[in-house]
């Protein structure tokens, strides 16, 4: 399966509210084009998940795929399906007031890149190969 999201518009949406927490774990990043292309079909899964929106996933490898906003049609794809040039931002943010404290992407934690994920990983005696 695969989407291809044509004149993607340079930026992410974000959404807090609490359903797409349950359907992500976090918050939903997602990005909008002004047209799609989806091979593969059959493999998607499409569902209701309220009123006015339906979701839909991948049923072979289970990723979360797009949320489609059913008065107007339009469809946001998950931001992280694709490899985005860089120079994308944040065009805004909705639900913040369901935003758990727990995910401020800004407060003070450990960073850590892959490869040291990784060394962590084998330090703790984890073979990868």
């Amino acid at each position: 399966m695969s989407i291809t999201v044509t004149a993607m518009h340079p930026e992410v949406d974000i959404c807090h509210c609490a359903m797409c927490q349950r359907w992500g774990g976090a918050f939903y990043a997602g990005v909008k084009g002004d047209a799609c292309e989806i091979a593969g079909e059959a493999a998607i899964t499409v569902y209701r998940s309220s009123e006015w929106a339906e979701r839909a996933f991948c049923g072979t490898c289970g990723s979360n795929l797009w949320y489609r906003f059913l008065p107007t049609g339009s469809r946001s794809f998950l931001a992280g399906l694709f490899d985005l040039p860089p120079g994308f931002g944040i065009e805004r943010q909705i639900f913040v007031d369901e935003k758990p404290d727990w995910y401020d992407i800004l407060q003070q934690s450990p960073m850590l890149t892959g490869p040291e994920c990784v060394a962590e990983a084998e330090a703790a005696g984890f073979t990868f190969g």
